[in-house]
């Protein structure tokens, strides 16, 4: 660590001292910022139709992370759920959905989807975002397939208002090394870019819970980011960003040997090598209506082993997309044309024929859109939106969306939203990781894309009172879907059946989040989420069942505690709360179905001086850890299962079952540096 830590000091001692930005800025936006992803035009927030939550990169530093992935966590209802112990896959829930329900946008274009879901997240540079906004429940009118969840947009740093250069370093007492740096350059009068590098590496094989297998999986991660703004006559908008992320992470049994023993069936371990590439654009026509063209193109290529399976896949995405946003009176229009296009290939059965044959899958996906924001005065405000999309296996599929806003006054606004959602078939998952090549793809019958129905009402209080200012933000949700498609991989062993599900599912809730910023320099936000997902089906007596989602919480919560002392420190208390959650398990179980009651709090000292930030801290100071998160590591390959005497049940080797991190207390400490 010596060696990243003094050539960054050394640099940091020679750049001009700046004035860092203090810490008595609002940590979550104010309701009169301007937000993008609701209606997808600039707006402010308490104008907006339609309820949007934001939250600034200054959120996120009162208890750092190494990628965007785990400090989402910080975000009331949004869960990031690891779906493996050993190589620490997962996804990202809103209210319960699971992750392929969330669509994932970078400025506004849906960069992380399909296969990239799990990895996507990593190496987005924190020093290069400037906030995310939160869309909760279906968006499909205007952003189309995977948004049926929610959305989640990570807005990257105007290059001309970005600081001209910040670093961000700090290790753990696990010695996981994080650093992230960013510089902005001014290359013309016309030309600017933004440059920015984030490195992660924690190479320190640790086995706390003695089960002979890594806690946490190793990473070696880099990724380059790389924004230029162009300025224009007339203020027109033009920019190109791009993105390239590699990483190499395994994990596994303790004595696992990457170089000798990926793909064996001697040692396990679970081995992924990623190259991912983006790149993201947007130019206004040079003419006197406001029409704007986007586009954005990711190539993702996964080269990894999961013990003997190899699972081989490359991803192509390309989208583009062209808007005319219209100004005529009391009505904001909105219209537009899109165009995705998506090649996906693998080396398991699902992408090939029924002689063996390879068959890749092409999906294109064109859409049209439309969207009327009608301001009556400034209290009330309608939004009529729709969409019709066209996939060459379902045809023309339809998305309205509706959303009203009542404002008395400056202390209430009222919102009631109601749209639908879909996606389409997307059968080429990670689950094919599990399958052998004598697998037989059956669709059983014309599947149906996946639907859904959303209702929300949204409540905003904001007033400032004696003690301060205190901001409550209540919402109702309901969604109900349908055709969800679900994978039959235990009927037959030597098929894998899909079809759609026999019934519905349902997420439904209410979460309440509430800031209050004190005229003393104290700042609390506090959020409890209360949620009710589930699905029912016709079981094998032909009676409909419920069934709780997994990994879905009834109840949870997070909050952020900020006090600033004299003399620029600042102490920072965060954490999440989680009620009981349905976990995956084996028949016969000893493990419990339900997760306990569980907390990870952190807290963290920050002191600012004229020239740099010095913060440190611990995480999980309570020293929370699941208990028996793998069945039989002992046996990885399952050569013992058919021991009636010393496995009676039939257990098998099985890494899913998990609802917490697998790290206990630890420290951390780090350094920031800015020249603004």
């Amino acid at each position: 660590m010596n060696k990243i830590l003094i050539p960054l000091l050394f640099a940091c001692s020679i750049l001009q001292a700046q004035e860092t930005e203090t810490k008595n800025d609002s940590i979550k936006s104010e309701l009169d910022e301007v937000v993008l992803t609701g209606t997808m035009k600039p707006v402010s927030r308490k104008d907006s139709p339609v309820p949007i939550e934001v939250y600034s990169s200054k959120y996120f530093k009162t208890n750092p992370n190494p990628s965007i992935f785990e400090s989402i966590g910080m975000i009331n209802g949004i869960q990031p759920q690891l779906n493996c112990n050993v190589c620490n896959t997962g996804d990202i829930h809103i209210n319960g959905m699971e992750g392929p329900y969330t669509m994932i946008l970078i400025d506004g274009m849906p960069i992380v989807s399909s296969l990239s879901t799990v990895y996507g997240l990593n190496g987005i540079p924190n020093s290069l975002i400037e906030k995310i906004e939160v869309v909760k429940g279906p968006a499909s009118s205007l952003y189309g397939t995977e948004a049926m969840g929610g959305i989640i947009n990570i807005i990257t740093k105007d290059t001309e208002k970005a600081n001209k250069f910040s670093a961000d370093i700090y290790t753990t007492t696990w010695l996981e090394n994080n650093i992230d740096l960013s510089y902005k350059a001014k290359i013309s009068d016309n030309t600017s870019t933004l440059f920015g590098v984030n490195y992660f590496l924690f190479d320190n094989k640790q086995d706390k819970n003695n089960d002979n297998f890594t806690d946490v999986t190793l990473q070696d991660r880099i990724s380059i980011f790389n924004k230029w703004t162009f300025k224009r006559p007339e203020n027109k908008i033009a920019s190109l960003a791009a993105r390239y992320v590699y990483e190499d992470r395994w994990g596994g049994e303790m004595q696992y040997d990457k170089r000798k023993d990926r793909g064996s069936g001697d040692v396990y371990g679970e081995s992924i090598f990623t190259n991912r590439a983006e790149v993201i654009g947007m130019y206004q026509l040079p003419i006197k209506e406001k029409i704007f063209t986007q586009f954005s193109y990711n190539f993702h290529q996964q080269n990894s082993f999961y013990g003997e399976n190899s699972y081989q896949a490359k991803q192509h995405v390309a989208f583009g997309q062209l808007y005319w946003d219209k100004e005529i009176k009391s009505h904001s229009l909105l219209t537009g044309a899109t165009f995705r296009y998506t090649y996906y290939d693998d080396n398991t059965p699902g992408t090939a024929t029924s002689d063996g044959k390879n068959n890749p899958m092409k999906t294109p996906l064109p859409g049209i859109f439309i969207q009327d924001e009608i301001t009556f005065n400034n209290q009330h405000k309608l939004l009529l939106g729709y969409r019709l999309d066209y996939d060459k296996h379902h045809k023309d599929i339809h998305s309205p969306r509706f959303a009203y806003k009542f404002s008395p006054n400056k202390t209430h606004t009222f919102r009631a939203s109601f749209g639908t959602g879909f996606r389409v078939v997307n059968l080429f998952t990670e689950d094919h990781a599990a399958l052998t090549g004598s697998r037989e793809v059956v669709i059983k019958n014309n599947l149906n894309p996946e639907k859904s129905y959303n209702g929300n009402l949204n409540y905003v209080y904001n007033k400032t009172l004696g003690f301060g200012n205190l901001n409550i933000d209540a919402t109702a949700f309901y969604s109900y879907f349908t055709n969800k498609i679900i994978g039959d991989f235990e009927s037959d062993q030597n098929l894998i059946i899909y079809d759609n599900l026999d019934g519905h599912a349902v997420s439904r809730g209410i979460s309440v989040n509430s800031d209050i910023t004190f005229r003393f320099p104290l700042k609390i936000n506090l959020g409890v989420s209360y949620m009710d997902v589930y699905r029912t089906e016709t079981n094998e007596e032909n009676q409909s069942e419920k069934i709780q989602q997994l990994h879905a919480p009834k109840w949870s919560g997070n909050y952020t505690i900020s006090y600033n002392f004299p003399k620029k420190w600042t102490v920072d208390l965060t954490g999440n709360w989680y009620g009981a959650m349905r976990l995956p398990i084996q028949p016969n179980d000893y493990r419990p179905e339900y997760s306990p009651f569980y907390m990870l709090t952190n807290i963290q000292l920050t002191k600012t001086f004229k020239q740099f930030e010095v913060y440190g801290g611990l995480k999980n100071i309570f020293n929370f850890i699941p208990k028996n998160p793998l069945m039989r590591p002992f046996d990885p390959f399952d050569k013992n299962v058919n021991d009636p005497v010393n496995n009676p049940y039939g257990y098998t080797f099985d890494t899913a079952y998990n609802y917490a991190p697998l790290q206990g207390i630890r420290g951390f400490i780090g350094l920031r540096y800015t020249i603004k």
